[in-house]
Parts: C-alpha cells; structure tokens; sequence
C-alpha cells in the first residue's frame, strides 16, 4: 500500500476530487499556505498606497491510501486534473504504508480500504 500525497493549487481541487473519487475509497483534503517555484500573488498595501508579493500561496494537499495496484493511475489522474502548465501546479509524495486498520470494520490491509 501507498500513501499518495498531493499539494496543488487551490483551484484544482474540485478537479482533482472529480479525477480520483471514482478511483479511491477515500481521501482527505487540507487547506493552507506553501511557498514553492509557483510566483506568488502580487497584494495591495493597506492604504491602496503600494504593493508587496505575498509570502504564501493557497495550497491543498489532497491525501489518500491506495493498493500498490492503483497507485500509477491515481497518479496519472491527480498530474492530469492539477495540470496548468506553470510553474506552482504542485508535486506528488509516494510513500509506503505498512498497514491500515478501519476502525469500524476492524478489517486491516488493502481489505481496510
């Protein structure tokens, strides 16, 4: 099993949802702030006097578990949906999982998903 980790842009994420929830069993979205290649928005001083570029941009990360089976196409489908072209469009983490436990079935392993 696998743990694919996405961090996007904010406006992809009702893409990327739409891409892998046919795909995967479950996943979880959180909302914050990042600073990678992507350029960062130009803001507007308090008084309209002058501007400054933002320390942050508004990143997502959308998180999910899946079978070694379906990682590739979970990843083929988060890459497509996030896609703009610029620099900022995010980066993909794959890490192993040992195990899972769901909690109301009790079931563990890839059963658990």
């Amino acid at each position: 099993m696998k743990r694919v980790e996405a961090t996007i842009q904010v406006d992809k994420v009702s893409a990327v949802s739409d891409a892998i929830k046919e795909k995967v069993g479950g996943y979880t979205v959180l909302e914050g702030n990042g600073r990678g290649s992507g350029r960062r928005q130009t803001m507007r001083a308090g008084r309209g006097t002058g501007t400054f570029e933002a320390e942050y941009n508004k990143v997502a990360t959308v998180s999910t578990i899946v079978d070694d089976s379906q990682v590739e196409s979970v990843i083929s489908a988060i890459a497509d949906a996030a896609f703009t072209g610029s620099a900022g469009d995010g980066i993909i983490a794959i890490e192993n999982i040992e195990d899972v436990v769901n909690i109301a079935s009790k079931k563990r392993g890839s059963e658990a998903l």
